[in-house]
């Protein structure tokens, strides 16, 4: 259909891209990209859609907002109410009802429906409301709705590919009906946020990242495609759950799961090309290395888990800087966990360090400090250590306890990846008020409950000294009189912006500086008034702002870096990367 369409002026939807450079990058191959905000379309699907099939087509439905012009023109006159509303009252309607709901679960899936019945209302809303929305449709409540997702699901939001479609995975791939994919946020469910093993039911996490990926970094939601890979399940409540919806069998490994995931990944480079992104999420330590290390020199791959993590946090360093004094040089970290959320987080701040001191990142290494369930990671574990954590194994003593190690390295920030929760005591975090002026503690650990502190109990055990922030959200502390408002080290800060810079640059490969390049335009857009308040990162409510920033950075080192397609690089990519933000506002129809 895209090389047939033609716009009134006879050029096609190709040529019209060729034009605005985006023959390949973001623009919406319907031809919305082409009108005005006043100028009417067509909505094209295979035909102009009309009557109950325009009701019931998501990207094009309207609802009440339908005038009685386009009623008349698309067979919708008697299909819908007199009442004509605004998209604006529609969302003011939407926004009292989702209100009434006391169980957070419930907006989740009222949401989730407005997604299927609605589109452009639904990210409307999202947009406008993220402070309020993105704990529902994202961390906390997406780690219950991925615990009952086979309790809840009522239609498909993504492929489900299984191990019983082995050698034939071009062919599901195809089944899918939108063509023009740029970005894949794929899970094997092993390891959902602090849940554990969800098997199947891990696809509420790729759902929810890509919504994101739109509302948040403006990539087109007919580019963005959620995957489940099930190669089953260990989760021995799962398999017996006569509602669980995947397969019934305890997880493939070894041999058998690592051809799987080969022919996806070369039916995903088959099918969608050399740019296509692809997002690995919530896969277990073991596999999460292994798959980034085995693919990232051949296809466009990303880890949130390593990567996002630790371009956020490192985003959050490198700001509380003003509250802290001094460079990342002059500072001890001491990290509570060490899987792959920990050492993804402790080397980018390595090489962020390198940077900034062109000393050897074996050498800035050694500011940094891990600790395990086994005790400090030191040189005298290495032979029973897993590959990714020897590089931190440094010369000390063996260690054991969180509240021995503080005292024993005397860390100024305290990271907390391990997953589990209530682990930053009142001791530890009293112990890290007395060798510090200003703790940074940052409690990243999702969901809520696996927070490793509250932002009450930071404030109130450091005496309002401590400078907090956490993966989950907080709301605000008073103590002592004063208001302390938690950050949040939330991903979403990083990864929507992240994959529109590469999708808009045409980027093929992810380079450690383009992470490099999101944290310091992150950090770049904290403000004085959000430093008075404790803040260490932006509020979320100018998320797309941020976000367009992110996109031009990380466009900007891939121009520079020669890791681009997308030529002649525009003169101001951060204008570029607004026009390349899908809009959820209303379109005239003819």
């Amino acid at each position: 259909m895209e090389s047939t369409f033609k716009d009134m002026s006879g050029e096609s939807v190709l040529d019209l891209k060729d034009k605005l450079g985006l023959r390949g990058g973001v623009a919406d191959v319907y031809g919305e990209d082409f009108a005005t905000e006043n100028q009417p379309v067509t909505p094209w699907t295979v035909s102009v859609a009309s009557g109950c099939t325009l009701l019931r087509d998501p990207r094009h439905n309207k609802g009440l907002a339908f005038t009685d012009k386009e009623r008349d023109a698309h067979y919708l006159t008697g299909l819908l109410p007199p009442v004509v509303l605004t998209q604006e009252l529609q969302e003011k309607r939407l926004m009292h009802t989702l209100r009434q709901y006391d169980v957070p679960l419930h907006r989740y899936m009222a949401l989730m429906d407005l997604q299927e019945r609605n589109e452009k209302l639904f990210y409307k809303l999202v947009i406008d409301n993220v402070e309020e929305l993105l704990p529902v449709i994202y961390t906390p409540t997406v780690g219950e709705a991925c615990q009952k997702y086979g309790s809840i699901y009522r239609h498909p939001q993504g492929l489900f590919i299984s191990l019983k479609e082995k050698g034939k995975i071009i062919e599901v791939l195809r089944n899918w009906h939108e063509k023009f994919i740029q970005v894949i946020v794929v899970t094997d469910g092993e390891r959902i946020l602090g849940l554990g093993d969800l098997g199947c039911q891990g696809m509420g996490i790729p759902v929810g990242k890509l919504s994101l990926y739109t509302a948040l970094g403006g990539v087109r939601p007919s580019a963005c495609l959620p995957i489940t890979i099930d190669v089953g399940t260990n989760n021995k409540k799962l398999l017996e759950d006569e509602f669980y919806i995947g397969l019934r069998q305890n997880r493939a490994t070894g041999e058998e799961y690592y051809e799987l995931l080969d022919e996806f990944m070369t039916a995903v480079k088959q099918n969608y090309g050399e740019k296509i992104l692809i997002q690995f999420e919530d896969f277990a330590n073991h596999n999460a290395f292994e798959l980034l290390a085995k693919y990232r020199t051949t296809h466009l791959v990303f880890n949130d888990d390593i990567q996002g993590t630790a371009s956020v946090v490192l985003a959050g360093l490198i700001s509380s800087l003003k509250l802290l004094g001094g460079t990342l040089a002059d500072h001890t970290f001491l990290f509570l966990g060490a899987g792959e959320a920990g050492t993804g987080i402790a080397e980018l701040i390595a090489l962020q360090i390198s940077k900034e001191t062109e000393n050897p990142v074996e050498e800035t290494r050694k500011k940094i400090w891990l600790l395990d369930s086994k005790g400090l990671v030191v040189s005298s574990r290495k032979e029973s250590l897993q590959h990714f954590k020897i590089p931190w194994a440094h010369e000390h003593e063996p260690v054991e306890g969180l509240l021995n190690a503080v005292e024993a390295i005397k860390p100024s920030v305290l990271i907390g990846t391990s997953g589990t929760g209530r682990t930053f005591t009142k001791e530890v975090i009293e112990a890290m008020a007395s060798i510090n002026t200003r703790p940074l503690i940052l409690a990243l650990s999702n969901p809520t409950s696996q927070s490793e502190c509250t932002a009450e109990e930071a404030y109130t055990w450091s005496e309002g000294r401590a400078i907090f922030a956490s993966g989950s959200p907080f709301s605000p502390v008073e103590y002592n009189g004063q208001k302390f408002v938690p950050g949040q080290a939330n991903n979403a800060y990083i990864f929507p912006g992240f994959g529109l810079g590469i999708i808009m640059s045409g980027t093929v490969r992810v380079h450690d500086d383009l992470l490099l390049a999101a944290s310091e335009a992150l950090a770049n857009q904290v403000t004085e008034d959000n430093y008075a308040e404790g803040l260490i990162y932006p509020p979320f409510t100018n998320i797309r702002k941020i976000s367009a920033n992110i996109a031009a950075h990380v466009a900007a080192k891939s121009y520079e870096l020669g890791l681009t397609t997308c030529l002649p690089r525009p003169k101001d990519l951060v204008k570029f990367a607004e026009s390349c933000m899908y809009s959820p506002l209303y379109r005239s129809y003819r």
